[in-house]
């Protein structure tokens, strides 16, 4: 949770142009529109905190936009994962968590149908988000007719129908469901790196990957298609190699169709592995930086000596152990990937250049505060000559401005080493 909740109002209240507190993501991307800038706050929020900032009330302001980084912290994503007894369904609720399937936290696996009632798996670093593990269809205790209704369908914000051979059926008669109830399905075909494998075991000479996907794909398609499922969109996965195949087309579909509080959550709770994942990340967690230098901002303009430094120091502490977390290079993440890729982790670890990498603490924070002034007041003198309020206030400005470069510049170190960790973990192909 957020510390330094409270703020009061301060007592100026300079002329601020309505426009102008979109100037830091503004100078980043003048094309971008007004809500795409301010990324999940509404419209509503919007105008509230523009009537804010122009009244001079930096402090509500930057109360408005704690409490919108609350919800979006808060905000529960919950993933239902479902399809016919040995079809993979848990090995893929652990993959997308980050998981194998012999983790403590892992979901079980087997050959026969091991998942008895709907059960839960939160993400182990994010747990607002949570992946279930659904009884498979078409067992006699699951009949299709009943089935939603059985593992409560109200709960859950959209559905991965899993299948490991044809889709049948007990499959299509769900899809069907579930879109007349008005949620979201992906058919996931999974296993398909088995299929390759056996594909090119009996026909060494005639083996075509890509003619071999297109044919499994086509073939899943006409099988929901004669059982009356309008366009069929499937993806062809393997819970073993989640970074090949279509993973990463699903992940954009995913990410279009969730509502943008639900997209955040989904997104930061993927696994880093691909080059692509990380720079949506990256660029996600780009869109916080300037609600974050406000909320420094209003607490700087309160007339308690101390409080400035001690939010910011929490904010950054807050934000940058995040950033490592949510790019891997926590001890725990970098060791599962050292193992996963069998080599050596202090071979991984090479490549990475940051102190942020390490165990983020408060002494560390105050020491990066003390080398990041000048850029910060750079910062400050940029923001004067665009946004009135910042060279008005020189406490609320020059706070805006370390927070925002510490913030900034961590991230790019940050995810840069996030990159050459994956790089050097896989050599090739990310």
């Amino acid at each position: 949770m957020w510390a330094c909740r409270t703020f009061k109002q301060e007592k100026w209240r300079p002329r601020l142009d309505p426009m102008a507190v979109q100037s830091p993501l503004a100078s980043e991307n003048k094309a971008a529109g007004l809500i795409e800038e301010y990324d999940i706050i509404t419209e509503e929020d919007i105008e509230d905190i523009k009537d804010a900032l122009e009244g001079g009330r930096m402090a509500e302001a930057a109360s408005k936009i704690m409490q919108n980084l609350q919800a979006l912290e808060n905000a529960c994503l919950d993933i239902a994962v479902t399809g016919e007894s040995g079809s993979g369904k848990s090995s893929f609720v652990n993959a997308i968590r980050g998981l194998g399937d012999d983790e403590e936290e892992s979901a079980d696996t087997g050959v026969v149908e091991t998942t008895k009632v709907p059960t839960p798996y939160p993400h182990p670093k994010h747990p607002n988000v949570t992946v279930w593990d659904l009884p498979g269809i078409g067992t006699p205790e699951f009949k299709s007719s009943t089935y939603l209704e059985q593992v409560s369908f109200s709960r859950y914000d959209f559905f991965i129908l899993i299948a490991s051979e044809r889709f049948k059926s007990n499959h299509a008669q769900l899809a069907r469901e579930i879109q007349r109830l008005g949620k979201h399905f992906y058919f996931v075909r999974s296993k398909v790196d088995a299929d390759l494998e056996a594909t090119k075991r009996r026909r060494p000479k005639a083996y075509n990957e890509e003619a071999i996907l297109r044919n499994i794909r086509e073939n899943c398609q006409e099988c929901l298609l004669a059982e009356g499922v309008a366009a069929p969109q499937v993806f062809l996965l393997s819970s073993w190699e989640l970074n090949k195949y279509d993973f990463m087309q699903l992940e954009d579909t995913l990410e279009k169709e969730l509502p943008r509080h639900k997209r955040h959550a989904f997104l930061l709770a993927l696994p880093n592995i691909s080059l692509a994942i990380l720079q949506k990340k990256k660029e996600a967690l780009q869109k916080q930086i300037w609600k974050l230098a406000t909320i420094s901002c209003g607490v700087a303009a309160v007339p308690i000596p101390g409080l400035s430094v001690a939010c910011d120091t929490v904010i950054l502490v807050k934000s940058l152990s995040e950033y490592r977390q949510n790019f891997g290079l926590d001890e725990d993440s970098l060791n599962k990937l050292a193992e996963k890729v069998d080599k050596p982790v202090e071979e991984i670890k090479e490549v990475i250049k940051s102190p942020l990498a390490k165990e983020i603490s408060r002494d560390l924070v105050v020491k990066l505060l003390t080398k990041a002034g000048g850029g910060a007041l750079m910062l400050v003198e940029y923001f004067a000559s665009t946004i009135p309020i910042f060279g008005s206030v020189a406490a609320g400005g020059l706070s805006f401005g370390t927070t925002y470069y510490m913030l900034k510049s961590s991230l790019e170190e940050v995810a840069g080493d996030a990159q050459n960790v994956l790089i050097k973990a896989f050599e090739s192909g990310v």
